[in-house]
């Protein structure tokens, strides 16, 4: 029989929680898709005071894009698409003075490699040659674009376009094509497609009221970021338009926030931090490079037939006895409550401490499309009022474990262009129980005096900087996706990383000036060497020239007997399992430790 443990489900340490978490499936919600549609007349190829130009500019982005979703979402789809062309390349070319460099396809190397041949100087020639600049018809290049998305099989949760461009009447003034691009836009946003744009710098400025307004779709809820009047100056800027809405915002669950009888909330769960790891290696057939497919099958060691998921039982060992139970009755155990958030009741906000933290939060969102009733904003005006965090039992889905989440109010915060920079709702800070919080036994130290504590301020002083977790990358994972990429593209050697996290150790020091100095004369001797090895102390066994034994643990037979009884062989170590098997002439077939206590317990139980 399987021990319990191997069939248990729902992780129960931290990090486990947040793998499981990690680990949602959106495959039954489908692929998202993105179409960048980029305007390829003269005025995108003119650059100012040796700034690269609004064409650059745009393959700069596109191409941090394309790198982005092979390392993060390589499923979905993405295609590059140009208007106002001179050549025209589409199918059967039914669509004039409209390009198609990228069908809507999986994100690779090969289309990397394309983008790159965009950029710079060089790019803008070879764009020149290759395309052109002609005459503009925005509403053909959006007809071609709405073929792209009917032409895919694959089912699309999320469908999204953007426009780049640095002019404001792409028409001219031609009313007849200025209606058409709406006309056809519209098609587009009833068919669920979003249409964003990005406005680049234009002399004498980019006015969106002239045209764009009536084409850009409106902001999906509160969160989104809306249409921006202001145009993208610098690379810095239109990439963090780009990020912000380039991927669809999905919560990892869809719960309903219960603040009391008949008084139901619908809030979607975010992670807004998950630990990011390499990701799995893929094993393939050496013969023909195609992945491998494992399948696990269960036999009977003694018959060796199939055994079928009905077959098998649960067991646990408990007092030196086996708990069996079936995979249903293992499942009932398990459940506690159902899925959602309960209101236990609110707290001062002094009364979180920071030592309370397990794991990072998640963020409670309003989806009150889903459920009617009492507005979540209101509670979050209120504890943010009176200064109080509201304390939920938090139950994820069926059969997870229960946690307390102590829910932090957040107002909405925008900055000057009125981009938000927090969106407004709880952070679901996760609370120990009783059982996780350990006592420590800390050791009497001798206590510095008030110069020292003094000096040692100076220097915190000195040290001080405004630390901000997203400037600093992991530099493991740069490296690791910098050799990939490498390989991928065929490139001479990997691009070089800067490690961010080592100390700038020169400017620590011009900082200082002599207040190291003068802190480790206040606390070691004279003579102390920081950097001096000091010589490892030889163990008195090796200064006599032999080497010492350990002395061999014998048990008796009642003492053995009495662990049998209360269970507690499991508290020995696999060496004394061993010599006691060999004392009492038990014959076991293997070396595992379970194996060893069900051998001992058979023998002596008889």
């Amino acid at each position: 029989m399987a021990q319990w443990n191997d069939y248990h489900h729902e992780d129960e340490d931290v990090d486990g929680e947040e793998r499981d978490e990690s680990g949602v499936d959106y495959k039954s919600t489908g692929r998202d898709s993105l179409v960048f549609l980029v305007d390829a007349s003269k005025e995108m190829f003119k650059g100012e005071d040796e700034e690269p130009s609004p064409f650059d500019m745009t393959m700069q982005c596109v191409r941090s894009v394309y790198t982005s979703k092979i390392i993060s979402s390589d499923k979905d789809l993405v295609a590059l698409v140009f208007y106002g062309t001179e050549q025209s390349k589409n199918p059967r070319n039914s669509f004039k003075h409209v390009y198609i460099y990228h069908d809507l396809d999986l994100p690779g190397a090969r289309r990397v490699q394309d983008v790159d041949g965009l950029r710079g100087e060089k790019g803008a020639q070879v764009a020149g040659e290759t395309m052109g600049s002609g005459n503009t018809n925005l509403g053909e290049a959006l007809w071609c674009c709405s073929n792209l998305y009917s032409d895919i099989k694959l089912r699309l949760s999320h469908k999204r376009l953007m426009i780049f461009t640095c002019r404001d009447t792409p028409h001219g003034g031609d009313s007849e094509r200025d209606r058409q691009a709406r006309t056809k836009a519209s098609d587009l946003k009833e068919t669920g497609v979003v249409i964003d744009l990005m406005h680049l710098m234009k002399p004498g400025g980019f006015d969106v009221s002239l045209f764009f307004c009536d084409v850009v779709s409106p902001p999906e809820d509160e969160a989104e970021l809306g249409l921006q009047m202001e145009p993208c100056g610098k690379l810095e800027d239109l990439q963090k338009r780009v990020r912000a809405k380039e991927m669809k915002k999905r919560s990892v669950a869809s719960l309903n926030l219960c603040l009391g009888e008949g008084m139901n909330v619908a809030v979607g769960v975010y992670i807004t931090a998950l630990q990011a790891r390499k990701p799995n290696a893929i094993k393939l057939y050496r013969d023909n490079n195609e992945p491998v497919r494992t399948k696990t099958r269960l036999y009977h060691t003694q018959t060796g037939s199939l055994l079928l998921p009905s077959d098998t039982k649960r067991v646990q060992v408990y007092a030196g006895r086996q708990i069996v139970m079936e995979k249903d009755e293992v499942d009932v155990i398990k459940k506690f409550s159902d899925p959602g958030l309960e209101l236990i009741g609110f707290k001062p906000m002094e009364r979180l401490k920071l030592h309370h933290h397990l794991r990072s939060a998640v963020f409670i969102y309003p989806e009150e499309e889903m459920v009617t009733g009492v507005s979540i904003l209101t509670l979050l005006r209120r504890c943010s009022v009176r200064n109080v965090f509201a304390l939920c039992k938090y139950t994820r889905i069926r059969n997870s474990p229960p946690r307390f989440l102590a829910l932090v109010p957040q107002k909405e915060e925008v900055d000057d262009g009125q981009a938000q920079i927090a969106a407004p709702g709880f952070h679901g800070i996760f609370l120990p129980y009783a059982d996780d919080i350990r006592t420590l036994d800390t050791t009497q130290l001798p206590t510095a005096s008030e110069s020292q504590v003094d000096k040692m301020k100076e220097i915190v002083h000195k040290l001080r900087f405004k630390y901000r977790s997203d400037a600093f990358e992991n530099p493991v994972l740069q490296q690791h996706y910098r050799n990939l990429e490498a390989l991928a593209l065929d490139l001479m050697a990997p691009e070089h990383i800067e490690d961010l996290t080592m100390p700038n150790v020169n400017m620590m020091d011009q900082r200082l000036g002599s207040l190291a100095q003068e802190f480790r004369d206040l606390v070691y001797p004279a003579d102390y060497n920081p950097e001096g090895k000091t010589a490892p102390k030889r163990k008195p066994a090796e200064a006599a020239g032999g080497t010492e034994k350990k002395p061999k643990v014998e048990m008796s037979e009642d003492e053995l007997r009495g662990h049998v009884q209360k269970g507690n062989l499991g508290k020995l170590t696999v060496p004394v399992l061993k010599d006691a098997c060999k004392q009492f002439g038990v014959k076991v077939t293997g070396t595992k430790k379970q194996e060893l206590i069900d051998a001992l317990t058979a023998q002596l139980t008889k």
